[in-house]
């Protein structure tokens, strides 16, 4: 059975028809066509499928339709056209941090989750570090992905 499921995505009122036990995984990318969001593990362990769920970083495959009723996704095509991102984006490629490219949507959603209204006071390395801990890259980018995130927050 299915309900209309309303929420606020990119920015845009939606109403989702999938099973409320859905995943929003599942509902972003095969009911509403949104790509950055990757299925990996699906038990919140790799971060390929991070959004933001009110400004806060989530995988997606750990949130159920029915918890996302009246709130905000945003997903990295909803942040195209934000400067931070912009600048996280053109760090990641000039560091080299974008190797086979499955887990970058997920690392750039959890660096600008960790760099935005953050003002004059940026956080430390350590910092960065804790925040994209919830992400696997496969290819072993990190010290790349640090570096790219650290040279945005400076």
């Amino acid at each position: 059975m299915t309900y209309g499921i309303s929420f606020r995505l990119n920015g845009s009122p939606v109403t989702a028809r999938s099973p409320p036990a859905a995943t929003l995984l599942r509902v972003l990318r095969e009911e509403l066509g949104i790509r950055s969001v990757k299925p990996g593990c699906e038990t919140g362990e790799c971060g390929a499928c991070t959004v933001l769920l009110d400004g806060v970083p989530v995988t997606s495959c750990t949130v159920l339709l029915s918890q996302v009723e009246g709130r905000d996704v945003t997903t990295l095509e909803g942040l195209s056209g934000d400067p931070l991102m912009g600048s996280l984006q053109e760090a990641f490629v000039e560091e080299g941090a974008v190797q086979c490219g499955y887990c970058t949507p997920g690392f750039l959603i959890s660096a600008y989750a960790a760099l935005s209204g953050r003002g004059n006071s940026g956080p430390s390395e350590r910092e960065i570090a804790e925040s994209l801990s919830g992400n696997l890259c496969r290819c072993g980018a990190y010290p790349r992905i640090l570096r790219a995130v650290l040279r945005v927050s400076r």
